[in-house]
């Protein structure tokens, strides 16, 4: 810390992680090292996946694409860090690394949350205009995409610089394992009723948003989908939409849990176990997800499993 005027001016600050104890730092070592290395391959695959595959070169593809790019870039703002801090013993982050990671990952996290409302409305038109759907959503998908981006930029710059314009003179110990927003709020000296109100106002507006389109989306689906006739039919139709639904699951209700609740009700270890399935492991549960559960995507990793094989026999 350097001294000003009037209080102690934080340059750096220190994380207090999970644990202490050098066994449990290597455990959760190794365990977020394997778990980050499949949402890594995953995601990453997933994108070079459908770039290969011409039959994935669809506007529901190239939503995922997008969505497994988001997914890669929050869990990395976040998790190497963690685990250098993990193997090292080294939990202290400067203030403008503190601001940066901060910022992509919300940047990465809104973003990806916009992608699961243009995605449910993707399922709309796929399942209840499926005649016009390429008239639909085709020919402003890329709109969509770049919307979901700069909206997500955008929430990251406001709520970046409403948390960092706050004065750290309290303590510049966060007890967490990364600059997330309840924390950082937990250690400023200043008055924190705006910044707090703004934080709500615009996660509420946005969460809000966001889950109006999916459920209205799913409202016409769900409705379609009953006056559908055969059982095949109605299953076919069904199964577009589950693995959108599970992911939509698991990231609304970590986030709802986490942010709509004022900052009293916040208890640090259950901050810290939500927090570490939606920075971490929900990162390497969407590739699952929408690869185990898709006959097309499964297709498409065959294909280019096969491909390289004859690649590898020829060169051989």
């Amino acid at each position: 810390m350097t001294p000003t005027e009037n209080h102690t001016e934080v340059t750096e600050f220190i994380l207090v992680g999970f644990t202490n104890d050098p066994e449990t730092q290597i455990l959760l070592f190794i365990t977020f090292f394997l778990i980050y290395l499949i949402s890594l391959v995953g995601n990453l695959g997933m994108i070079l996946l459908i770039m290969l595959d011409s039959r994935l070169h669809t506007p529901m593809y190239f939503f995922l694409s997008n969505l497994s790019l988001a997914d890669f870039g929050y869990s990395s703002a976040v998790t190497p860090k963690v685990m250098a801090g993990l193997l090292t013993g080294d939990n202290v982050i400067s203030y403008n690394h503190c601001a940066a990671q901060f910022f992509f990952f919300v940047a990465f996290a809104v973003t990806e949350s916009n992608l699961l409302a243009v995605m449910a409305y993707d399922r709309y038109a796929a399942v209840c205009k499926p005649l016009h759907y390429t008239t639909t959503v085709t020919t402003v998908c890329a709109c969509l995409g770049i919307g979901s981006y700069v909206l997500g930029f955008l929430d990251a710059s406001i709520h970046t610089g409403n948390i960092f314009r706050l004065s750290f003179c309290r303590s510049n110990v966060i007890d967490h394992f990364f600059c997330d927003a309840p924390p950082l709020l937990a250690i400023s000296c200043s008055d924190r009723y705006i910044t707090e109100l703004v934080i709500f106002l615009v996660v509420a507006f946005n969460s809000f948003f966001s889950v109006m389109v999916i459920l209205t989306s799913y409202l016409f689906i769900f409705t379609t989908i009953l006056r559908i006739h055969s059982s095949e039919g109605r299953q076919k139709a069904f199964s577009t939409c589950s693995s959108h639904l599970t992911a939509v699951s698991l990231l609304y209700g970590i986030i709802t849990f986490m942010y709509l609740q004022p900052s009293s009700s916040h208890s640090v270890d259950t901050d810290k176990t939500a927090s570490v399935f939606y920075v971490i492991v929900i990162p390497m549960l969407n590739p699952l997800v929408y690869s185990l559960r898709n006959k097309e995507v499964k297709s498409a990793f065959l294909k280019v499993i096969g491909k390289a094989k004859s690649l590898k026999g020829i060169i051989i």
